[in-house]
């Protein structure tokens, strides 16, 4: 169980000054926000920093340590945030699909939250969609992010797919967070893993992204990329003051 103060916390870095409901309305503001204000980040894994997948870890990286993460720790921490506040989640695995094909078992963790109807929420894929999709669903859904569409991949497979490109292959299986850790250590210490190659730190912001990859920062706003190199001194005042993330070192980065 996670202290209430520290659930406040988090509710006061996504924005909210008190709690939302466990209602439909209050999934998309906490879902949309925690895209907007909780980086997408894979410094840890270039740090040399431990990840633990335990709620208290997950939540206190985000709320102590005001740093992000990657799709077991944002969403992780995301799920111990809905459910301290009355809604029923479940985890679920994912294949992402990729240049080279699709990705192991337990490659990346999205959620299910049940209200009315089921709804897929996932803040730790990076640049997806802004607001929770209808699970059972198999039409087009709109979002500011694109046309996203959840179609079946063989039983008991689901394939999401962004503006007709697929994205991950995932299963309604319930999963634990010790399900992940094998694939999860693998991306932290894996040469083949593209976590390792490089870092990577992205925010959602009103009208595009932010994103600085190795020393490059991108930025995207109404459709239009812009790309800039930073020293590092720009680099470590960038993710200071756009990310909210205070390094005393770089990591080493290609």
């Amino acid at each position: 169980m996670i202290a209430d103060g520290r659930i406040r916390t988090y509710l006061e870095r996504l924005g909210f000054g008190r709690p939302p409901p466990p209602r439909l309305a209050g999934l998309r503001r906490l879902h949309a926000a925690h895209l907007e204000r909780v980086p997408f980040e894979n410094l840890s894994i270039h740090l040399g920093e431990q990840i633990v997948l335990e709620p208290e870890a997950l939540v206190a990286k985000i709320v102590d340590r005001r740093r992000g993460g990657f799709c077991y720790e944002l969403n992780g921490a995301f799920a111990t945030l809905l459910r301290a506040l009355g809604f029923d989640v479940t985890l679920l695995a994912a294949r992402v699909y990729g240049d080279d094909g699709i990705g192991p078992p337990f490659d990346h963790m999205c959620l299910r939250v049940e209200l009315e109807e089921p709804w897929l929420a996932d803040v730790g894929f990076g640049d997806n969609f802004r607001l929770p999709l209808r699970l059972n669903s198999r039409d087009n859904q709109v979002d500011d992010a694109g046309t996203f569409r959840i179609v079946a991949a063989g039983e008991p497979e689901l394939d999401l797919l962004r503006d007709g490109e697929p994205q991950y292959r995932f299963d309604l299986t319930p999963r634990d967070l010790t399900d992940y850790e094998a694939t999860c250590r693998y991306h932290q210490t894996s040469p083949e893993s593209h976590f390792t190659r490089n870092t990577v730190c992205s925010l959602a912001t009103p009208t595009g992204r932010l994103t600085v990859r190795g020393r490059t920062m991108i930025v995207t706003r109404d459709g239009h990329r812009e790309e800039h190199t930073l020293t590092d001194h720009k680099l470590l005042d960038v993710y200071r003051r756009h990310f909210g993330i205070e390094l005393e070192r770089l990591p080493p980065i290609s």
